[in-house]
Order: structure tokens, then sequence, then C-alpha cells
């Protein structure tokens, strides 16, 4: 079955009041926390694969996203990248389909009509945007999570799970057009995107993830254990050892900490903002993230 530029494997599942979580690929993804989280809950509720785009060439540049070849078993197989839909039938609260977007190099706007159009048919009631970003923040401290402009909708549960609002200007993706259409289409809207300390940047940030997945479980229902927490914590813990050797990093942390602790206790005492070579050190970390699209997008990260 095809619902706009998407092809649907049939029989569909019977989806009750179904909720989207989505992960944009490769700009809102950095430590693939988005990805590990989804993959983590993808494995706990048995998803199935249901749709994919049916011509992913019209929206992604292969020499950027590159296609891949493998051998199974003696024969040649080639994956193609893509953007996926999987769901999730649940026996309690509503039943959940994630969805795999890589963002596309053209037609952004037709890519959005389709997947509007594709939400509206699977009459999906909600979606949330999840991911991770760099930010100026230590790692010593419990990782920020930072979501949407706050409304009637969404105020209980980000202050259920700590979410502050976002304040953030400058550049943005293909998340803007589809916020837009989502909002046209009376389909509620979440953000949860975790910010991870600048300084750290590593492949598979399982701190990010267990911050991230402890969000999903407490607003699904889900058992807290699949956040692994302490897998994170062991990771970090590599990271301290790190800083206790380097006086310089040391110097920095203490800062970002000092920073940190101002800004989110109030009745803290003031303290100055970074300095100068600081802001530079770690613009200069940040520009590391801007991402090469050409990126090996078949190797999706696995946290087992």
């Amino acid at each position: 079955m095809r619902i706009g530029d998407f092809e649907l494997q049939e029989p569909l599942p019977m989806l009750k009041d179904p909720h989207v979580l989505a992960v944009v690929r490769p700009w809102i993804d950095v430590g693939n926390v988005g990805t590990l989280t989804m993959r983590r809950l993808e494995r706990h509720l048995e998803s199935k694969e249901i749709g994919r785009l049916v011509k992913p060439g019209r929206y992604y540049d292969f020499t950027r996203y590159r296609p891949k070849s493998v051998l199974k078993q003696g024969v040649r197989e080639y994956s193609i990248p893509s953007t996926t839909i999987s769901a999730a039938v649940r026996e309690h609260g509503p039943d959940l389909i994630t969805l795999h977007m890589l963002e596309p190099h053209l037609y952004g706007e037709d890519y959005t009509d389709s997947l509007i159009e594709l939400l509206k048919y699977l009459g999906v009631k909600r979606y949330s945007m999840i991911g991770a970003m760099y930010d100026m923040v230590p790692h010593t401290r419990q990782l920020l999570v930072s979501g949407g402009i706050l409304d009637s909708h969404n105020e209980a549960e980000y202050k259920l799970v700590g979410v502050r609002p976002s304040d953030y200007e400058g550049p943005t993706t293909i998340t803007y057009l589809v916020s837009n259409a989502l909002d046209a289409a009376d389909i509620e809207t979440r953000i949860f995107v975790v910010h991870l300390p600048q300084y750290f940047q590593v492949e598979e940030d399982f701190t990010g993830t267990a911050r991230l997945m402890t969000i999903m479980c407490t607003l699904y229902g889900l058992p807290i254990r699949l956040a692994d927490s302490e897998r994170g914590r062991q990771q970090y813990a590599s990271l301290q050892n790190i800083v206790t050797d380097t006086s310089e990093v040391a110097g920095l942390l203490e800062r970002l900490e000092e920073r940190y602790d101002r800004e989110n206790n109030p009745d803290s005492e003031p303290t100055s903002d970074l300095s100068p070579m600081v802001e530079e050190f770690l613009q200069g970390l940040g520009s590391n993230t801007e991402f090469d699209d050409e990126l090996d997008l078949d190797d999706d990260p696995d946290d087992e």
C-alpha cells in the first residue's frame, strides 16, 4: 500500500491512539543518543518495520548518504539509505511508532507532505522528536533536557520529567517544516533533546541515552531498567580520570560546574561567565560536530 511517497507493508497492525517517537539523523543525534534509545525501545517492544520510502533517491544524494553492499551466505544484498517506520502494539497505553528519519537533501516540502499524509493515515495522536546536541555543560551534573515552547498540552509532562523549554536560535533542519505541518494537522508535538558535554564526544553516549530512556520509561510506563544508567556512569567515570590528570580540563570543568549550578539554582551566588579563552576552546570543539553527509548509515549503533 502506498501512502504519499511511503510504501506500507500489509496487513498493517491495528494501532490504538498511536504516538510517534522520531529521530532525525544526522543533525540532532550526536552521540547516537536518539538512535540508541529507539533501538532499545524497539527491542523491548518487539517493534516491526511497517514501511519506508518508495524511492529514497528522490530525496537523498547517494554520493553523500552511501548505499551499502553486503554478502549474506554468498548472496550480495544492498542496503539503501531511507526513512523507515516501525510499530509496536502494546497491551496498555498508546501504541508506539518509531520513525527513523534521514534529513533529505532535496524536496524538503514534498518529503514533509508525504510524512504528514502517512501519520494522518495511521491516526497518530502525538509526535515526539528525540535526540541530543552538544552544549557547554559539565559531565558531573545531571544532563539537561530541553523541549519546545511550553503550552497547556505539554507543561505538566515537561515538569514531570524535568524538561525545560528551549530558547534556541540558530540553524535548524527539516524539523521546522515537520513541526509547522504537524500543528496544521492538529497533531500534538513534543521535543526531548539531551544536552551532552561538548568536551567529551563519543560515538555512543550511554549517559545521554540513559537520561532520554528514563524520560521515555516514565512517560510510557516502561521498566526503568531499560535506561541502564550504570553503563553511562561507567563511561563518564573514565572521563573523570582524564579530567583529574589534566589541569586545563579540570579548570574548565570547574567553571562549567559553577555556571551550571548558577543557572539551575536561582539562590546560588553569582559567578563570572566563562573566559573568552574557554569560550573559544569550546566553540572549537563545536566546529568538529558539523556533520559530514557521507555517513555509514547502514551500521546503526547497537548498545548490546
